[in-house]
């Protein structure tokens, strides 16, 4: 009777068992689909993958870039391009009639660019109000009264020059004369047919020399003759002297400057005549140069040495580039619509691309080799000193505006990361932590509730060393202080910030971090 017992009570326990597990496993599954219906997986980066240089970044557009190294940071300045729509909502084609803003982005190893925002160059709110639009911008930088001056020229379309001037590379840029420096009723623009596209060199003796022009008068494509060289004054805001024409065999625009071992390079964009070109001749929309040993010429023709972007990334359009010189090597900075084209809008809106540039031992220009791959980092990122979010490798998902504060501050110059949503993400490149970090604080403002920062290695789903919890801090201009433990992090690695949240309003903006050892 026992032993009955025994087994009756043993059946009913293994068919309890076995319901037991069947529902532990249903629960399981249950449980397993609700977080995976919750979970959000990484943004996916668009036109700038991890990895990969170029464009230099994927949160905006920039065109027309021209490169100034100072104080041990490249700036880029480029034309702020932006999206347009028309009346349903659709992205149009680039006009560019509406541009009067001008971008800056600086690094100081070329694969970590921070945002520095617009420059208000031209148009009612712009600094020089007599201008519709700023294009193409040239930068420079001079002593002047033993004091830093920077200089920024720019387009007014293609009717004329202005000339904007700071004490700091980012500004603030006010107009000195109020007027352009070149225009249309001036000797220095006669037979000029686009007026637009400068390039400045200051030289060793700090003359300054402005170059310019573009456009291809009827029926004369193999020698337009619309390139000019003029004198700066010494103040780099007037004229000294008359013009010079610069012979570019099928010239179009975009003027370029450098001078490397006593002579002077002279680069362009040719243009688009389909017809027959003689031998020698450089192709359709590609970068050709031309060398002087002296300033204003004469030239000679060398060739050519960056194809056009169709040729390299598929898409089309004009060529437009800045060389330039930083740290003992020399680089490169063009534009191409690699971004645009990556999110299905390839309608002349375009982004900056940096390479490198060698010189042959006979001082001719090798070459270029354009590609995703970019110019490798030429050094480490320091994580254990205060850095801008709004400084990038790569991105996903966000974008950067100027910081504000509460209403007892007032707007800052400055750019934070902004627009963040559930799995969207931001990365630097090459953080050297060294033996190893302890802790990360950063400067976080929120309205949303339960959102967090994961810092993470080498991937957006990589290592995870930890999390900061994102308060409530009462609105996205009310900012706070956040810290949290890291475990993890020695070496040399790719940081992500990615951004975790409930909320389908913007959870939050960033504004800057630091490690602690």
């Amino acid at each position: 009777m026992l032993r009955k017992l025994t087994f009756i009570l043993f059946a009913a326990l293994l068919v309890a068992g076995i319901a037991l597990h069947k529902w532990n496993k249903e629960l399981k599954a249950d449980m397993n689909e609700e977080m995976k219906a919750s979970y959000t997986a990484p943004a996916e980066a668009i036109g700038k993958l991890p990895g990969n240089g170029n464009p230099v970044v994927a949160h905006k557009f920039g065109a027309d870039p021209y490169a100034l190294a100072f104080g041990g940071r490249v700036y880029l300045y480029n034309t702020n391009d932006v999206l347009e729509y028309d009346g349903e909502g659709e992205v149009k084609d680039n006009t560019y009639g509406n541009i009067n803003k001008l971008s800056v982005l600086s690094s100081d190893d070329l694969i970590n660019w921070t945002d520095h925002g617009v420059i208000r160059a031209a148009g009612p709110e712009g600094a020089a109000r007599w201008a519709t639009q700023s294009w193409a911008p040239a930068a420079a930088h001079k002593k002047i009264g033993g004091e830093d001056r920077f200089f920024l020229y720019f387009a007014n379309n293609a009717s004329g020059i202005g000339v904007l001037t700071s004490d700091s590379p980012t500004g603030p840029w006010t107009d000195p004369i109020g007027k352009p420096l070149i225009s249309r009723d001036m000797p220095a623009a006669a037979g000029v047919t686009w007026l637009f596209d400068p390039a400045v060199l200051v030289d060793e003796d700090g003359t300054g020399y402005l170059y310019y022009g573009g456009g291809v008068p009827e029926g004369q494509h193999e020698m337009p003759n619309t390139a000019r060289v003029v004198r700066l004054g010494d103040d780099m805001i007037s004229v000294a002297g008359e013009a010079a024409t610069i012979p570019a065999p099928f010239m179009f625009e975009d003027a370029g400057i450098n001078k490397y071992n006593g002579e002077y390079y002279y680069t362009y964009c040719s243009n688009f005549y389909n017809g027959a070109r003689p031998e020698g001749s450089p192709p359709a929309g590609e970068i050709a140069y031309m060398t002087s040993d002296n300033p204003m010429g004469p030239w000679t023709y060398q060739g050519s040495i960056l194809q056009n972007p169709g040729q390299l990334f598929g898409v089309g359009g004009n060529n437009h580039h800045a060389i330039f010189q930083f740290q003992d090597a020399w680089y490169i900075a063009y534009h191409a619509q690699t971004l645009a084209k990556a999110m299905g809008v390839a309608k002349g809106y375009r982004s900056t691309h940096l390479n490198s540039v060698r010189f042959a031992e006979d001082g001719s220009i090798v070459e270029i080799a354009a590609d995703w791959k970019g110019v490798d980092p030429i050094k480490p990122f320091d994580p254990f000193v205060l850095a801008d979010a709004a400084t990038m490798a790569w991105s996903a998902g966000v974008t950067a505006q100027p910081f504000v504060g509460d209403e007892t501050d007032r707007q800052s110059a400055k750019l934070v990361v902004s627009d963040v949503h559930d799995g969207d993400w931001t990365a630097v490149a090459g953080v050297d932590f060294g033996d190893g970090a302890s802790s990360v604080s950063a400067s976080i403002a929120s309205a949303a509730e339960g959102s967090t920062i994961e810092l993470r290695l080498d991937r957006p789903d990589g290592k995870l060393i930890g999390t900061l919890v994102v308060p409530n801090t009462g609105s996205l201009r009310q900012w706070k202080e956040v810290e949290t433990k890291i475990a993890g992090a020695e070496g040399i690695h790719d940081l992500y910030f990615l951004f975790r949240g409930e909320s389908e309003k913007e959870l939050l903006r960033f504004n800057a971090w630091r490690f602690g050892r």
